[in-house]
């Protein structure tokens, strides 16, 4: 198991169209990727949790993986997160 603590810096937060893409990255991994955010956890391959929990723009998510590829999965999904999403 691994986690990490990234902030989201993006104007939106992670709503709509970047949690979108954010899905879609988190359902490329086989591992199991849980998102934290202000007391609620979920599963980060689900976009009505992940909608649910509201993340706004400076809001600090913890990622937790945990499987064959959770090194890659927490590292693909900060890089996108710390890129804004590709927006």
């Amino acid at each position: 198991m691994i986690s990490r603590t990234v902030k989201v810096e993006n104007a939106v937060g992670l709503h709509a169209r970047p949690a979108t893409y954010f899905i879609q990255k988190a359902n490329s991994y086989v591992s199991s990727i849980l998102i934290e955010c202000g007391g609620g956890k979920v599963n980060a391959k689900s976009l009505l949790g992940v909608l649910s929990l509201g993340i706004g723009q400076d809001s600090e998510i913890t990622l937790t993986a945990t499987g064959a590829d959770e090194n890659e999965a927490v590292d693909g999904l900060v890089a996108l997160i710390e890129a804004g999403f590709s927006e």
